[in-house]
């Protein structure tokens, strides 16, 4: 399976006072990457509280940060489903920097984020809905 891929550039509110992004940061770029790539595959996730009664939510992240991305870099997340399970999903990521000439640079942060499906009233694990769970498995 290929790796979903999303734009970013760094803008001035996502360094610190050092001039880098500031940690917390590449969460959030991480977040907007699986948002697009479940868009991508034709999965709204205010839709599902509505037609299914789920949302999705984070038990666990693990980051690597291994360089530093500065204000005003373009960098490109990447999002791949590694483990599913009936109501949870393991997700890899990546987020490189873009060089100028558009190929990918340097890795800066590294990931895994594992992605809990449950009800939206109990917060309580449900499994996803099987036209969801399809969706999070193919191959685009």
């Amino acid at each position: 399976m290929d790796d979903f891929r999303w734009p970013v550039r760094i803008y001035y509110e996502d360094t610190d006072n050092g001039g880098v992004v500031y940690h917390a940061n590449y969460l959030k770029f991480m977040e907007r990457a699986r948002t697009e790539w479940l868009r991508d595959r034709g999965v709204e996730q205010d839709a599902l509280i509505e037609s299914h009664g789920v949302i999705f939510a984070v038990a666990s992240a693990q980051m690597d940060f291994l360089r530093p991305g500065r204000f005003n870099q373009r960098l490109l997340v990447s999002v791949r489903p590694t483990l599913t399970r009936r109501a949870s999903v393991v997700i890899e990521q990546e987020v490189c920097r873009v060089l100028e000439n558009g190929e990918e640079g340097d890795v800066l942060c590294r990931g895994s984020v594992k992605i809990v499906c449950v009800d939206a009233v109990s917060l309580r694990p449900r499994p996803f809905p099987e036209n969801v769970r399809r969706e999070i498995l193919s191959d685009r």
